[in-house]
């Protein structure tokens, strides 16, 4: 049986890393052209001519003398981790099919865990916002699911009305047979507003799209989708239609219960956005450390206080 192309490449090794970011000085130099691959520019005026003081890695602008840095204004902002750290952090995450966990991560780095787990959350807030950009198209196959809460300590009541639960949609586009693009994105309800909503921010009209018999799926054809209802019966659908759909929640399901063992709620998103990141740049692994490295030189400052928001339930397991 002939292998997988795509599963059996072999990334970007440890060894490759080291030899292109293996020291702080190398990693600025990096960072410096992922931000101004054109030179240097003045985020204050757009003036390109400049000074720059190696010791202090300051760059000034000539013109109105404004002083800044490389991670400045950038998701780096501010952080006294050095930036050999963070590049390593890109790497661990970007080439981990199964997630790495906040732990894990911060023994690689040789850090403290809550250091780790700062750098891992803003990393993934980069993914979620690059990932609200694209669009799915042509034949999507979308599910519901749940990232399911706490086990209550009394009885109460089970399925997709118990407390705790975090919906999301779940949607893969295949072409020829095989599974191209996905997308993993929480929904405030599992209604027919909420599907539309999804649909229009995420699917090109026209699209096809298969779903099982659920009331609330009746949202995609308002929101301009040529919507194709099969109906399942009871339980996760196993028709062969939806085969990439489900492989794609039985992969998180194993990256959160068995890597990350579990999550809170207010961080969902980014958990999501960071498989569905993972998921649709698996064509090209080399790349995808500097891909990251590029848009989070463009992502805005994410501080502490915007990662580590509103408490909400805790997330262990998946269901749906």
């Amino acid at each position: 049986m002939a292998r997988n192309k795509v599963q059996h490449q072999s990334g970007l090794s440890m060894a490759e890393f080291n030899r292109l970011y293996g020291t702080e000085e190398q990693c600025h130099a990096s960072l410096v052209r992922m931000r101004w691959p054109n030179g240097f520019v003045c985020a204050a005026c757009d003036g390109t001519r400049h000074s720059y003081s190696a010791a202090r890695r300051v760059f000034q602008c000539s013109a109105c003398r404004q002083q800044t840095t490389a991670k400045a204004g950038t998701i780096f902002h501010k952080s006294k981790t050095p930036l050999s750290k963070w590049f390593l952090a890109m790497h661990l995450i970007t080439c981990a099919k199964n997630d790495i966990a906040a732990l894990e991560l911060a023994r690689q780095l040789d850090v403290k865990w809550d250091t780790a787990w700062l750098i891992k959350q803003k990393l993934m807030e980069v993914m979620r916002q690059r990932n609200s950009i694209y669009r799915l198209e042509g034949d999507v196959q979308v599910d519901d699911a749940y990232l399911g809460g706490e086990r209550p300590k009394k009885p109460g009541k089970s399925g997709r009305g118990a407390e705790g639960k975090i919906p999301f949609v779940a949607a893969v586009t295949a072409r020829d047979g095989k599974p191209v693009h996905a997308q993993f994105r929480r929904v405030p309800a599992f209604t027919k507003e909420a599907v539309c909503d999804w649909a229009k921010a995420s699917v090109a009209a026209g699209s096809y799209a298969f779903s099982d018999g659920l009331s609330c799926f009746l949202g995609l054809a308002e929101a301009g989708l040529k919507h194709v209802p099969v109906v399942t019966g009871g339980g996760r659908p196993k028709n062969p239609i939806f085969k990439w759909v489900n492989i794609g929640l039985g992969n998180i399901k194993s990256a959160i219960t068995g890597t990350c063992r579990s999550l809170d709620g207010q961080h969902a998103d980014r958990y999501l956005a960071a498989y569905e990141w993972r998921y649709n740049r698996r064509f090209d692994l080399p790349r995808n450390l500097e891909r990251l490295a590029r848009v989070a030189a463009s992502t805005a400052p994410a501080p502490h206080h915007t990662i580590a928001a509103v408490r909400r339930p805790r997330a262990a397991v998946m269901s749906g």
